[in-house]
């Protein structure tokens, strides 16, 4: 990963932060992107403010890093969750859902390309191993999910004689303040460290992972 740029949207949040940390002692230059203000503490590269479901802002990013030196990978953090119903849900929620987890993907890679194509670069998703089969509660996120599982085959194909490679990681509960609060007589050892997944994440990102492309990588620790 040595002086390679990679964009990371969500850069702010849990996950979002395991993986620039990652990507530093990895030797690479993250960025970090997401909605939320670049935060006081911040060290590194960030761009904070950014609405990246809107394609014009996501192209207006990918010129910000164009100028500054390029880009060598994406990794597509950004996303939520919300448990409702089919029945007693809102239907919003669907396309809230849709929006955050599954627009922002696609937005965020259809930006990154042009500059992806000229480095050989990479783009990883997260996806969800809950999206193969949905729970009760579990309809309009595993939706969402289950459509950045199949934006990463259909861009992995088409991009496939072009140099850049597309995977997802699918993990299970990964291990956060917010889900620990809302399970808190879970046994937490069984989920999936942060810090566990973005190694993923930056194997799928490097040259040692050059064979790998269109796959959708389960990462569920022991649950």
């Amino acid at each position: 990963m040595k002086h390679k740029r990679i964009a990371v949207t969500g850069g702010f949040g849990v996950l979002g932060r395991a993986i620039v940390r990652r990507l530093s002692q990895a030797g690479g230059t993250p960025i970090a992107l997401d909605l939320a203000p670049v935060p006081d503490d911040w060290q590194g590269s960030a761009i904070g403010g950014i609405d990246i479901s809107d394609p014009d802002a996501a192209t207006h990013a990918m010129a910000q890093l164009k100028d500054e030196g390029g880009l060598d990978g994406l990794v597509n953090v950004a996303g939520g969750f919300t448990w409702q119903t089919v029945i007693e849900g809102d239907v919003d929620t669907w396309d809230r859902l849709y929006r955050i987890n599954l627009r922002t993907a696609l937005v965020m890679s259809r930006a990154a390309v042009p500059l992806l194509r000229s480095t050989g670069g990479a783009i990883v998703n997260i996806g969800a191993a809950a999206a193969t089969k949905a729970a009760a509660g579990m309809g309009a996120y595993t939706a969402s999910k289950a459509g950045v599982a199949r934006l990463t085959e259909a861009l992995a194909e088409e991009l496939k004689d072009e140099g850049v490679r597309v995977n997802a990681v699918l993990p299970s509960i990964i291990d956060t303040p917010t889900n620990r609060a809302e399970m808190p007589d879970a046994e937490f050892s069984r989920w999936v460290e942060p810090d566990a997944l973005a190694n993923v994440v930056v194997f799928l990102l490097s040259d040692e992972a050059a064979a790998v492309t269109g796959a959708l990588v389960p990462v569920t620790g022991r649950v």
